[in-house]
């Protein structure tokens, strides 16, 4: 993972991105003496070359669902059964339960990316000890900097499987209490290891009343460490929840008892400092897309950012698996966008969207907050593109809001480090955009075969056939009558053949018998006496017709010959 120099966008193997969601199926059950398995296919993303099997035991299940228990959800886990769990049926319908819990976890957005679940799924992606591993490099960097001390490990404190929290002090400063971040870099990381040192050393000297300081960060050739202060109020999720913000994330934010929306003025108000900061950090060409409730801290009615560092370090966005599916929001400035929609829903109404697109909204303090939600969220807004940062200031909701704060607002960056961020920017968008086309593909795929394979489908294909099979043998009639039609008028109107024509050979292989002698001529003065031939226009044929027809034995005249036996003559 170390580079040197500037870094090309396909210049390393990509990291696993954990935001790429995981489906499983249970393809069969097998019995063993006295226990029944599962195998169950898992896919992570769309590609089904990325594929592998899992084998586990209702008990397995049953161990991973009490683990969850934790989020305070309900979750679809079958029941035990003592007596008669190997018969036939029963496993045929446990299987069917068991689909449906992997379907509930595998689509719950948090529960989705805890660990237990994608241990569950991955186990050799997913089987180290990150803790152990984070507190080997946290003691390393203590030992290069010992003044700092480890209080205690702040444990699942965020969703991010790669990172780690620790409540540290400085011994210089032993009643500061200050928070420690370790994570491993991630797929999106496009910065060489120098340019990423360089950034990294930058994030102390941010001054902004909207951003949440940096007292020190650092990074390795595989992972990164940041210290801040801890802020023993948490941060807005946790004020939206009101829990404490060193619970589990599961425990805090799964299923939350005591949710409440924001009032109207604090919505406005920290509506608007965020997006001042966004601003700010768009015009400085410095790349953020990790925003959320999470990561914004409340400190005396101000809202500050947290995680300024994670676009650098590589880390996919919070909200990655769905902007994957709107191939509009392709863009940093549009993610930012984008999440921000996330976040007022919440601060409106307490809790995160259900699903989205969101085209219809429940009562808020304010018709400007669905204005401005919509303009983000809804159906049309995902399919033709996001509003930019400018364009919400403006919006009633935002426009006459003051600022009060004068602190100086500085952040430097030297020109050859922001020509790699704007390079890392590109990359990042890029990969972004590539993983929308293939989704966008994979889903227009799976509609076709979905349209073709259902019983409607397959009904009007059939009707079609009928019809058209109906109609080609009305047309074959058609042209067989035409034909016939034709022979037979050609027939009548064609003369008869001549004497002198001669007779067309026989197709078969049979030779023809030879033709009879002619027969001799006929005396002189006998061929002037010869009848003339009967006329073979159609006027003569038709006379000739109409005579044979209209004959009558009773208009004919006695004949009068010169009969010499006769004595009268």
């Amino acid at each position: 993972m170390a580079f040197l120099g500037k870094t090309s966008c396909s210049a390393k193997v990509p990291l696993l991105d954990d935001t790429v969601p995981l489906t499983a199926v249970i393809e069969a059950s097998q019995n063993l003496h006295s226990h029944t398995e599962y195998i169950i296919r898992v896919q992570r993303g769309v590609s089904s070359e990325n594929t592998w099997q899992v084998i586990r035991r209702y008990s397995d299940f049953d161990m991973l669902n009490n683990s969850l228990l934790i989020s305070g959800i309900n979750l679809p886990l079958p029941p035990k059964k003592l007596i008669g769990n190997m018969d036939r049926e029963f496993i045929a319908e446990r299987q069917k339960g068991l689909q449906a819990y992997l379907n509930f976890i595998t689509l719950h957005h948090l529960l989705s990316s805890s660990e237990l679940v994608k241990k569950f799924l991955d186990t050799n992606n997913y089987s180290a000890n990150y803790t152990e591993i984070a507190l080997q490099q946290v003691s390393m960097f203590f030992r290069s900097d010992p003044k700092w001390e480890v209080i205690e490990p702040l444990k699942d404190m965020g969703w991010r499987i790669h990172k780690r929290y620790f409540l540290v002090k400085n011994k210089e400063q032993p009643k500061e209490r200050q928070v420690l971040s370790w994570v491993d870099l991630g797929p999106d990381k496009f910065l060489s290891d120098k340019d990423l040192q360089s950034a990294m050393k930058l994030l102390p000297t941010i001054t902004n009343p909207y951003i949440s300081p940096v007292t020190f960060a650092t990074t390795s050739e595989s992972s990164a460490l940041v210290i801040r202060v801890f802020s023993e109020k948490g941060t807005l999720r946790d004020h939206i929840c009101k829990v404490k913000p060193k619970e589990p994330f599961l425990k805090k934010y799964c299923n939350p008892k005591k949710i409440q929306g924001l009032e109207l003025q604090q919505i406005r108000t920290y509506g608007r400092q965020i997006l001042e900061v966004l601003k700010f950090l768009h015009d400085k060409g410095f790349p953020y897309g990790h925003l959320h409730a999470s990561n914004v801290l409340v400190e005396d009615e101000t809202c500050k950012l947290l995680d300024v560092e994670n676009s650098l370090l590589g880390l996919p966005s919070f909200y990655r698996q769905y902007i994957t599916q709107f191939r509009k929001i392709n863009t940093l400035e549009s993610m930012d966008v984008y999440s921000f929609g996330h976040l007022l829903y919440e601060m409106t109404y307490g809790r995160p969207p259900d699903a989205v697109p969101v085209d219809h909204y429940p009562p808020a303090p304010s018709s400007s907050i669905v204005s401005v939600l919509q303009s983000i969220l809804s159906t049309e807004a995902c399919k033709t593109g996001m509003p930019t940062v400018s364009q919400l200031l403006q919006t009633p909701l935002f426009s006459d809001m003051l600022l009060f704060n004068s602190e100086k607002l500085q952040f430097k960056i030297p020109a050859k480090l922001k020509d790699a961020l704007k390079m890392a920017k590109e990359c990042l968008e890029r990969r972004l955009q590539e993983e929308q086309k293939v989704i966008h593909q994979h889903r227009r795929l799976t509609r076709a075969q979905s349209h073709h394979g259902s019983e409607e489908e397959k009904k009007r294909r059939k009707i079609l056939a009928r019809k058209k099979s109906r109609q080609s043998a009305y047309e074959n009639e058609e042209d067989l009558s035409a034909k016939y039609n034709n022979n037979s008028g050609s027939g009548a109107s064609s003369p008869p053949t001549s004497p002198s024509s001669p007779t067309p050979p026989p197709t078969t292989g049979v030779l023809p018998a030879p033709a009879p002698p002619p027969p001799p001529p006929a005396p002189a003065g006998e061929m002037d006496r010869t009848p003339p031939l009967p006329a073979t226009n159609g006027v003569g044929r038709g006379a000739l017709l109409s005579s044979i027809q209209t004959f009558s034995k009773g208009k004919l005249r006695k004949a009068e010959t010169n009969d010499r036996s006769n004595p009268k003559i």
